[in-house]
């Protein structure tokens, strides 16, 4: 392992990305849409012995994959993921905390359940009470989650748990577990007021 590969192990996951590593079981072919630095596929190769490929477009985040030895393609997942219909399809599919960038949510969505036999995502709360709060004060909300000013965030489509499983039935996914997230912490009792983070783990129905 590389100086930097063992300092990516050794960095603690992001707590939506803790929760989906607990949900793939070892040995799983693992695809992530929007991997980011790489840190869940390395910590899944490490700890679990999965194996799969990130899918990333910003140049920096490709370069940290590379050093932390995680395999990546360099792609825009809007353009569609026909490239890895072909073959046999992953055992999941993952999109952390970057569904609500995405333009064409709905084919997203609909591709993830196509070339896995489950898929993950994580998404912003817009549900949460301080969101909403802000909203009657007349100011967008700024968040750990949301860092970003109205003016410059990559968010196109922010949305609540409610309206999430709306749409995956409306696509034909099934929800099998979702947990809810606070400041990293687990959020059982009303979550979509009190959670910041929403985590889905679904099929594609008759699957």
């Amino acid at each position: 392992m590389s100086p930097s590969a063992a300092a990516a192990a050794a960095k603690p996951l992001r707590a939506d990305l803790a929760i989906i590593a607990g949900w793939i079981r070892p040995y799983a072919n693992v695809l992530d849409l929007g991997c980011g630095d790489g840190a869940l596929l390395a910590h899944l190769e490490r700890v679990k012995h999965c194996h799969g490929y990130g899918v990333e477009i910003d140049d920096a985040e490709v370069q940290a994959c590379a050093r932390h030895g995680v395999d990546v393609i360099q792609r825009n997942i809007e353009d569609g993921l026909e490239m890895f219909m072909a073959g046999d399809p992953f055992d999941v599919v993952v999109l952390s905390m970057a569904l609500q960038a995405t333009q064409r949510t709905e084919k997203v969505l609909e591709d993830m359940g196509h070339v896995a036999r489950e898929g993950i995502v994580s998404f912003p709360n817009f549900g949460h009470w301080f969101h909403v709060w802000s909203i009657l004060r007349g100011r967008m909300p700024i968040t750990r989650e949301m860092p970003y000013e109205w003016f410059n965030t990559p968010n196109l489509h922010l949305t609540t748990p409610r309206d999430f499983e709306d749409l995956a039935t409306r696509l034909g996914l099934v929800i099998m577990e979702k947990v809810f997230l606070s400041e990293g912490r687990i959020i059982t009792h009303f979550p979509v007021k009190r959670a910041t983070q929403a985590i889905y783990r679904f099929r594609r129905k008759g699957d």
